[in-house]
Order: structure tokens, then sequence, then C-alpha cells
């Protein structure tokens, strides 16, 4: 696959990603569940203007462009993460359809992550080579974060105790 190809079906994944991920917030009826799509849906978009004006200057130049910023807008995923902390919630809140589309997101991001990652390893120019092992780390973020939506939605005192920082002892 040439670097345009790679970069038109970076555009398509990212593009599905966020129509997914919109789609599962409107369905959605926990408020953490609809704020973790609708912050992904706001990634993947930023990836996708990203990822739009790195193709237009390839088209424009012939040649991956030196003045590129190698980064997309970091995600705040984690925070709303860390926000669960203050939701009152038990396993009677929890929804199987939200389950099932966490499983599936985090299926998705590994894959993105994944396919980053191998087209980082094929690039030959370093900065080609960054932009897309940063995009991988980001989908990778967003699996994890996924993960731990899941955790806290399938066992939220077992996800409080392992997130809460206390040890044993109570310190």
């Amino acid at each position: 696959m040439n670097r345009m190809e790679s970069i038109g079906l970076a555009m398509k994944n990212e593009s599905n990603e966020m129509k997914w991920y919109f789609d599962q917030a409107e369905k959605s009826s926990n408020p953490v569940v609809k704020k973790l799509f609708l912050t992904l849906a706001g990634d993947e978009k930023e990836h996708i203007t990203r990822i739009k004006a790195l193709r237009d200057r390839l088209e424009k130049d012939g040649k991956w462009p030196q003045d590129v910023p190698i980064e997309v807008n970091g995600t705040n995923v984690k925070e709303v993460i860390d926000g669960i902390r203050g939701v009152k919630s038990s396993k009677a809140d929890r929804n199987e359809s939200d389950i099932s589309a966490l499983k599936r997101a985090a299926e998705f991001e590994d894959k993105g992550s994944r396919f980053y990652a191998e087209l980082s390893e094929n690039c030959t120019n370093l900065m080609e080579k960054n932009f897309f092992k940063f995009l991988s780390g980001i989908e990778r973020e967003h699996m994890l974060s996924i993960k731990d939506s899941l955790f806290y939605l399938e066992d939220p005192e077992g996800w409080l105790e392992h997130t809460s920082k206390q040890g044993l002892d109570g310190a």
C-alpha cells in the first residue's frame, strides 16, 4: 500500500469510528458512557482534520512536508474516566448494550493502534514515522481508557478499590 492509500484508509477508518461513536453516544442512557463516546468521537474528528491537512499538503507538494506538526491534540478521555470517581453506580446501573459497544470500541482502537504502528514501521521519512507512531499511541490510550470504563461498568466497587490508590493498610 502506498503512502496516499495508507492516508486515505486512515481517514476512512477515523471517519467510520467517529460516526459510530456519535451513534453510540446517542443510544446510551448512561451519562458516563455517553460522555466517553462523545469524547472519543471528538478525538476521531480532530484526527480526521489533521490527516486531511496532511493529505492535502502531500497532494500539493508531492512529498512529506517538513513543517507539519507530528502530533494531534491530546485526548481528554483520561479525565472522563477519572471523573467516574464522583459518580455513584452499581452493577444494576450497567446496560449490556453499552458494555457490548465498549467492547467493540476497544477492538476498533486496538486495530487502529496496530494499523498506525505498522504504517510507522514501514515509513522511511522520520516525520512520517513519528506522526503515525503518535497516532498509534493515541489509539492505544483510547483502548486502555475504554477497557477501564468496562471495568467500571462490570465491577464498580472493584474499579473504585483498584483506582482509589489506597493501600490495604488504609494509607
